[in-house]
């Protein structure tokens, strides 16, 4: 998938998300959606490539990493905690999605239980492709 194909597909997928809302607080050539104010995933380009930047829990980050050449550490973030996503043949439609909901459950995780849109534990079972 290309660039702007991931990009697209990512955002499609974050605008599913219960209490997924699109800012730009970082001006035009960012956008950034949270949930409760919480950010689960940014989008720009870096020197013209268009990237997705995700959450993502440190063990399956690394892992993600050394067997994609196309997801790297978190672009402008922690390293640990988050990754990158660029266009590439290894890089699929439901990789995208199943990546973004990750991402957003992790959000929703650690926000007060009062908060939650949806219950990270249980929200998407059955309907997430398996990888």
């Amino acid at each position: 998938m290309d660039g702007p194909t991931l990009q697209k597909t990512a955002a499609d997928c974050a605008e599913e998300l219960p209490g997924a809302q699109l800012e730009h607080p970082f001006g035009p050539d960012w956008e950034v959606f949270k949930v409760r104010g919480k950010v689960f995933m940014l989008m720009t380009d870096v020197p013209g490539r268009p990237v997705v930047i995700l959450k993502a829990d440190p063990g399956e980050a690394l892992a993600l990493q050394e067997h994609n050449g196309h997801i790297t550490p978190g672009y402008h973030m922690n390293k640990k905690h988050w990754i990158t996503l660029e266009g590439g043949d290894s890089i699929g439609k439901e990789l995208v999605r199943e990546l973004v909901i990750d991402s957003y459950l992790l959000v929703v995780a650690h926000l007060p239980k009062a908060q939650q849109p949806v219950d990270p534990h249980t929200y998407g079972n059955g309907t997430r492709g398996a990888q």
